[in-house]
């Protein structure tokens, strides 16, 4: 498992250069996952239970929310749709 976790402030809300940044990465076999700083500050324990699901494998699908952005690696050229 190839992991980057980003920890973003607020200027990355909806940016359109992350998101290719993102796409990128999946195509070389890198997941991502997006944090809000101020989410990895106040909430430090549902952000590493969210890092210990990607690494063994309870989280694997795409996830966009409010707080959180997940995108696994590609596989084989077949990369998961959010």
């Amino acid at each position: 498992m190839r992991l980057v976790i980003e920890v973003d402030g607020s200027q990355h809300a909806d940016n359109h250069y992350d998101r290719r940044r993102d796409q990128f990465m999946n195509s070389e076999g890198w997941s991502v996952v997006r944090f809000w700083n101020v989410d990895v500050l106040m909430e430090m324990t549902p952000v590493l239970d969210t890092v210990v699901a990607i690494l063994t494998g309870r989280l694997n699908e795409p996830v966009e929310a409010r707080d959180l952005r997940f995108s696994p690696a590609c596989i084989r050229g077949s990369c998961p749709s959010p």
